[in-house]
């Protein structure tokens, strides 16, 4: 089952046995413990009948003991297991994935890796439990996954806002969803969200991000790479140059793309580089015009270079500062290009 089926179901009233929530993105495991917790009991019968415990201060005799009680005064008690991954012994619950409790619903929250389902277990909660993978997003994947976060809350966002936030926070989703309720909070229920009220609210600096940086090397508009490079390099912490380079590197990388499809149409290109609107393939293609093939490829092998420099492989390089490699970077970017 998806994510969103899953949600559906237990909102609907409609729950399993076991909900066994393993992977690597955290968001969607805490999000369904958390619709679990809200809609399976009352806030009366949670007193007697909701049960949390943690895998590095449980073994599997006292977590049986928990599962095999019987209800108060409930028609189910929930028992949720946080931090499943530090359970030494949660392969020996074999036996009661095997015959659940059928008054019980039992959540085991596996987070940050990926359980393995060869195992013994494994292939029993293939069976018996409903087990979810909680994958990470990809950073293109972000963009329609805000928008979808903000339609499921009667808001709707204009889709370069939407990228700028992508840029700015990354894949964090829990950092990405708490920023974006509280940008609800501060706009009209049913409004959509704009880049200015993103940059207003969320505190992307209107003038120095990422997304301003990618369209002053798409105009190659030196004086405000300039201004850019040097607010990020006063703020590195915010603009990690790390973080940097693999925005310019994936911004880059569809420059790159793009001079292969100079006879395919708008439609083609946009679904070749995976945009979203016609307001981004405009700048790429003027980007593509401003960079021939040599000098693109000339780009990325910079950035492949500053990323390595940035995460000290340069044994040369490993004192200087990442205020100084993001100045020798964009130097050698608008200048050797």
């Amino acid at each position: 089952m998806s994510y969103e089926d899953i949600l559906r179901d237990i909102k609907g009233g409609k729950f399993r046995p076991i909900y066994f929530l393993h992977g690597e993105e955290p968001f969607f495991i805490d999000q369904i413990e958390e619709a679990v917790d809200r809609h399976a009991l009352s806030e009366g019968e949670k007193g007697f009948n909701l049960s949390v415990l943690y895998g590095k201060d449980v073994d599997h005799l006292t977590l049986l003991d928990y599962l095999r009680r019987y209800p108060m005064m409930s028609e189910r008690q929930v028992v949720i297991l946080r931090e499943a991954q530090e359970m030494k012994s949660l392969g020996e619950l074999v036996g009661y994935f095997e015959n659940p409790m059928p008054s019980t619903i039992f959540v085991v929250c596996h987070k940050h890796k990926k359980y393995d389902l060869r195992t013994k277990l494994g292939k029993v909660l293939a069976t018996k439990s409903l087990v979810f993978e909680s994958k990470k997003l990809y950073d293109n994947q972000m963009p329609d996954w805000i928008a979808g976060y903000c339609k499921a809350r009667k808001q709707s966002i204009e889709m370069p806002a939407a990228v700028l936030i992508a840029e700015y926070l990354g894949t964090d989703l829990a950092r990405v969803s708490n920023e974006l309720d509280k940008l609800a909070l501060n706009l009209p229920a049913g409004s959509t969200v704009t880049v200015n009220q993103v940059q207003e609210y969320i505190g992307i600096s209107k003038d120095y991000n990422v997304f301003e940086l990618q369209r002053a090397f798409a105009q190659r508009d030196l004086p405000k790479i300039a201004r850019i490079q040097q607010y990020f390099a006063a703020n590195i912490r915010k603009n990690p140059l790390i973080v940097t380079v693999s925005s310019l590197h994936a911004y880059f990388s569809k420059v790159y793309m793009l001079h292969f499809l100079r006879n395919a149409g708008d439609a083609e290109m946009s679904k070749a580089l995976d945009l979203r609107s016609d307001f981004f393939l405009k700048e790429y293609k003027l980007a593509a015009r401003n960079y021939n093939l040599p000098q693109t490829e000339h780009i990325l092998h910079l950035l492949r270079e500053y990323d390595l420099r940035s995460k000290g492989v340069d044994t040369d390089t490993t004192n200087t500062g990442d205020e100084e490699l993001m100045k020798e970077l964009f130097f050698k970017m608008t200048m050797e290009a």
